[in-house]
């Protein structure tokens, strides 16, 4: 397959993505660090903060801040740069390689749902069930361990702290703060920054992700979640001017127009090994071996306009999920990317219709990197 890239699509540049933001604050901490900082949020911490707070707004990307730009004045005066969410751009890969500072080929957690040859299943990662039925699933899993940048403390003379969902467990040595919504969040963030001596906190908040997957990106609801989170971040600062507040996003979303109810595709189902897996932007497909050939014909008749069909390989050789690592054997045969017809391919018929969404490379895979200090 000769293909080449859409116009409008983005790669990831891993020296200037959200693994590069982890990579500066490994320095910061004295983590172990082998990967490219970003200079121009290396210069706000060069006169090492006495508090230090980076925040991870899932699905704020530079899209829905720029379609909803009346709403983030604050934010928006204060974002320094662009940079870029890895492949695919979704909260399972782009969280862990920000969390862990390692490569979505390192790491392997590429998408939401991914299928192992050992379980002979697709599953969904973060919740261990199945992508279909969602029955709890017992299997071993080949992803690596989410060793957190931020867990290595030697030499460090911050405290370091972490803010997550309440729903969420983290296996973590540091101190968390778990919260409930999303004024309870500021409020966890605010205790932090109140507390004496050095402070480094690592913070993950699920909007305006979730309000934006049932609303859309250019609704009214996706509009006051993102005003909320200006004006609770600018009181913040104004609260706390001598804090560092570093804020990125995973990634963006953008507004789905359609849906491909491939699983209605008989023809091509059946030629698969297990249905489609990984995200409804970026599918893996696993075929059978003597239906590559054809399938790549009828799937690109078919489906061109709005998914564009690679060898998965070749998007590994080419540093799509990073430079180095060993997990490619996830990645099926063929990676279907969605292009900017912003339809979603669903698998199952039972599959979530998100109003927005994202995964893709294209808007959706840019996003903000904001510095608010004393400077």
């Amino acid at each position: 397959m000769t293909k080449k890239m859409k116009p409008y699509f983005t790669k990831p540049d891993f020296c200037h993505c959200v693994l590069n933001v982890s990579a500066t604050l490994a320095e910061f901490l004295g983590a172990p660090n082998s990967n490219p900082i970003l200079d121009e949020l290396q210069t706000h911490l060069n006169n090492r903060p006495q508090k230090l707070v980076c925040i991870v707004f899932d699905g704020m990307g530079v899209h829905p801040l720029s379609i909803n730009k009346t709403s983030c004045p604050f934010l928006t005066e204060h974002m320094v740069s662009t940079i870029t969410s890895t492949f695919p751009s979704t909260t399972t890969c782009a969280t862990t390689s920000l969390a862990t500072n390692t490569y979505p080929l390192q790491h392997g957690w590429f998408g939401w749902s991914m299928y192992f040859p050992d379980a002979k299943r697709n599953i969904d990662i973060f919740l261990g069930t199945d992508s279909e039925t969602g029955e709890s699933v017992q299997y071993e899993s080949p992803l690596a361990d989410k060793t957190n940048f931020y867990y290595y403390k030697a030499n460090c003379e911050y405290a370091v702290h972490t803010v997550y969902p309440s729903h969420t467990v983290p296996h973590s040595p540091v101190t968390n703060h778990p919260y409930d919504d999303l004024e309870d969040f500021f409020v966890q963030l605010e205790s932090i920054c109140a507390t004496d001596g050095k402070q480094f906190v690592y913070a993950y908040c699920h909007e305006p992700d979730h309000t934006m997957h049932e609303n859309g990106v250019s609704s009214l609801e996706a509009a006051n979640t993102i005003a909320y989170i200006d004006s609770a971040m600018q009181k913040l600062a104004q609260k706390y001017p001598l804090v560092t507040f570093v804020v990125t996003a995973d990634h963006g979303q953008v507004d789905i127009n359609d849906f491909t109810e491939f699983y209605l595709d008989k023809e091509l189902c059946d030629m698969l090994v297990c249905p489609p897996y990984m995200e409804a932007r970026a599918s893996a497909f696993r075929v059978k071996p003597q239906y590559k050939e054809i399938f790549v014909r009828k799937f690109n008749q078919r489906y061109g306009d709005d998914f564009v069909l690679y060898p998965s390989q070749r998007l590994i050789d080419e540093g799509f999920f990073g430079p180095t690592g060993d997990k490619g054997y996830l990645l099926g045969d063929f990676i279907a990317i969605g292009t900017d017809t912003n339809k979603s391919l669903l698998p199952y018929e039972n599959s979530p219709r998100f109003k927005g969404h994202h995964t893709s490379l294209t808007q959706e895979i840019l996003v903000p990197l904001i510095v608010i200090d004393s400077k």
